[in-house]
């Protein structure tokens, strides 16, 4: 399903609790063919018991690719976020949590408006010569 469209999740942590529910927010979300390849960070929330449990009843659902420790650039999402960030975020002021959560889902539901697809490239098959 090569949609362009961004599932998101806000939640107030990062433990393996909220991972492990949007695992299963992309597992709906998608249909059971093909694979789900999640391009992540070394966060220990990534890979807890609960996680791994979770994966052993959907086997060969997910795939994950985790970045290097120092790759930050090679994880879209940053990206997204930082774009988020210079974009949406910069230079406003809430009145509460709730109103930053709403303009968060509003910021990806006006991305998913006009989704873009994007498409891995690789210079692999090139041979270089020093």
């Amino acid at each position: 399903m090569d949609s362009g469209r961004i599932i998101e999740t806000v939640s107030d942590t990062r433990a393996s609790a909220d991972f492990f529910a949007f695992l299963k927010k992309l597992d709906s979300a998608y249909p059971e063919q093909p694979r789900i390849r999640l391009v992540l960070d070394n966060h220990s929330a990534h890979i807890p018991k609960e996680t791994r449990s979770y994966l052993e009843t959907v086997p060969q659902r997910f795939v994950f690719v985790f970045t290097p420790k120092h790759g930050s650039w090679l994880n879209l999402i940053e990206s997204q976020f930082s774009k988020m960030t210079r974009s949406m975020l910069r230079g406003i002021r809430v009145a509460s949590k709730q109103e930053l959560i709403d303009r968060i889902h509003q910021y990806f539901e006006e991305i998913n408006a006009d989704p873009v697809v994007f498409r891995w490239k690789d210079k692999m098959d090139e041979t270089y010569i020093v």
